[in-house]
């Protein structure tokens, strides 16, 4: 993007042109205020800014300082000062004070990319640059201080303890395991979610401890890579959202209201931005109450959760946002929760039917695993037997994930739930009592194709849990048993 401007003899006039939102154009009278703050006076002339190029829309704030550079350079207002391979950032109030905007991480692994050797951009967001090396980055507080560098090569100073505290994960001091009482299958399944980066589905009544359980998936599973963290603060640098401005460091977890429309959970928007599926990727999507979700909502779910990404096409263009997330869903068995316990269950056959139907077969296809959450018993309430810590836990976890690395060095796949068809047919092979094991189960169940490819990845990860180089039938049946519970619940798909 450059950025052109003509100031010659007139009528006092400011113009800018080039395909503008409306943020872009009203920084003429930001920036024409934070040039006089910072004791810069125009003499009346007519000023006309264009970015180039001209056919594409630019939107955002942080134009204005490089807007600001480029007038105070054509007004003969600053001399012997080069912007050759410097890229300028930021936003400007009317004191001359630069803000700070989103985005930064992206545009500077963008402009490293494309040979930019400076860049001067707001103190503000200083900690977002911890991943890009071989750039020099200049933090500045204000105009006054971003034009001394260009002149002088005069940095301010800023107070920062980067290194150690953005690229090492926090303590995770957060929910634990070990406060879930009994749902030792539950807790099992979750465990070769997290190991294999299978989606889960839990079905129990109200108050069981679904949520419970959703909430700790993230804490189990391994810490972010190097490539992770760039990958994931890079979405959440574009939407704004890092705190303080620190990069990520755990694994996201994110879990949207049911009223959630189709843009907020897969991204758009007049000016495109990634939704809730993207904000989850490296993490976990968590939905609770499922059946509660816009049918439209989830069914949009389906190819992101293949693909592992989504591809939005709007009239400005083409925008592919990461969709590489764990998905966690939680729903009651029927409306009132209680089905099928008809003591306390008040729905009629009909409306647990349709209750169910509002989740469709394609989307519980995509459920490696699904798992029943019962209610708690007194008896594991109150015993409070020694439950695991989410640490030894995350333990085995960890040693899978470095099994699955081990296996797929030099390839793409990352998991063992990323695995294609021939793929999984490759690293997934079965014994002749495991082979007829899972016939058996495909036929009685009538299982698709999707799901019994899902069932040989499951039983996959199960091994790599218990350290086994060969798919056992034992490894088979346990990979069964999360299938055909769903079968048995939705009628057979």
């Amino acid at each position: 993007m450059d950025i052109e401007v003509d100031v010659s003899n007139g009528m006092p006039y400011f113009n800018m042109v080039g395909m503008l939102s409306m943020e872009i154009k009203e920084a003429k009278e930001r920036i024409r205020a934070a040039l006089k703050n910072s004791g810069y006076e125009l003499k009346p002339s007519r000023i006309t800014v264009n970015l180039s190029p001209a056919d594409k829309r630019k939107e955002g704030t942080l134009f204005d300082l490089p807007i600001a550079f480029a007038i105070l350079k054509a007004a003969g207002l600053i001399q012997q000062c080069s912007f050759e391979k410097m890229l300028v950032i930021g936003e400007l109030g009317l004191s001359g004070e630069v803000k700070p905007v989103n985005g930064i991480l992206p545009i500077l692994m963008m402009a490293k990319r494309m040979g930019f050797k400076r860049c001067v951009l707001p103190s503000g967001n200083i900690s977002e640059t911890e991943f890009v090396k071989d750039m020099e980055v200049i933090p500045v507080d204000n105009l006054k201080q971003a034009v001394r560098y260009v002149i002088n090569g005069e940095k301010c100073k800023v107070q920062s303890d980067l290194s150690v505290k953005a690229l090492k994960a926090s303590e995770n001091n957060g929910p634990d395991f070990s406060d879930i009482h009994g749902h030792h299958m539950a807790k099992r399944a979750a465990e070769i979610a997290a190991a294999g980066n299978h989606n889960l589905l839990m079905v129990g009544p109200p108050g069981s401890g679904k949520s419970m359980i959703a909430g700790r998936i993230s804490s189990i599973m391994p810490p972010l890579t190097y490539e992770e963290r760039i990958g994931i603060s890079t979405i959440y640098s574009v939407c704004g959202l890092l705190k303080d401005g620190n990069v990520v460091t755990n694994r996201p977890y994110r879990a949207p209201h049911h009223t959630i429309t189709v843009q907020g959970m897969t991204g758009g928007g007049r000016y495109p931005r990634p939704g809730e599926l993207s904000l989850a990727s490296g993490g976990v999507l968590f939905l609770d109450e499922l059946p509660e979700f816009n049918p439209l909502v989830i069914d949009t779910l389906r190819q992101p959760l293949e693909n592992k990404k989504i591809t939005l096409v709007r009239a400005s263009g083409k925008y592919e946002f990461a969709a590489d997330c764990m998905l966690v869903a939680a729903m009651n068995p029927c409306k009132c929760g209680y089905y099928p316990d008809r003591n306390r269950c008040t729905c009629t056959d009909d409306e647990v039917r349709k209750y169910m139907g509002r989740i469709s077969g394609a989307i519980l296809d995509r459920m490696d695993i699904c798992v029943e959450v019962p209610r708690t018993e007194y008896r594991e309430l109150i015993e409070r037997n020694n439950e695991e810590c989410s640490a030894d836990i995350r333990s085995r976890v960890e040693r899978a994930v470095n099994i699955q690395k081990e296996r797929y060095m030099g390839t793409d796949i990352r998991n063992n739930a990323s695995l294609s068809s021939k793929e999984t047919e490759m690293y997934c092979k079965l014994d002749k009592s495991g082979t007829e094991l899972i016939k058996r189960a495909f036929d009685k169940f009538k299982m698709s194709t999707r799901g019994y490819y899902k069932i040989l990845k499951v039983a996959r990860t199960i091994a790599d849990l218990a350290g086994e180089k060969d798919i056992k039938r034992e490894h088979v049946q346990e990979a069964v048993i999360y299938r055909t519970f769903d079968a048995a619940t939705y009628g057979g798909r």
